[in-house]
């Protein structure tokens, strides 16, 4: 099974053969290839492998992410680490 979790492109380096960004996943930042997709900073995407799979449109990635925060809470009501 596959996960590809969203995130936001907080900047961009195209210094390197690989176009990477820093991505924001709810607080957690990781570097994401963004090589074979169009995405600025300020858009959202799709991630799986620490590759960009795909923009995605704001309202949708905001609320998969509220989804992803409710879920988190349900299932850890006193926000204790497991």
């Amino acid at each position: 099974m596959c996960l590809a979790i969203p995130g936001k492109i907080i900047e961009i380096d195209r210094s390197s053969s690989l176009c990477m960004a820093t991505v924001d996943f709810g607080g957690v930042y990781k570097p994401i290839c963004i090589q074979y997709i169009e995405a600025d900073a300020g858009d959202y995407i799709l991630a799986h492998a620490g590759m960009a799979i795909t923009r995605l449109d704001p309202q949708e990635a905001e609320a998969t992410l509220e989804d992803f925060k409710m879920l988190a809470e349900q299932l850890n009501p006193n926000g204790h680490v497991v």
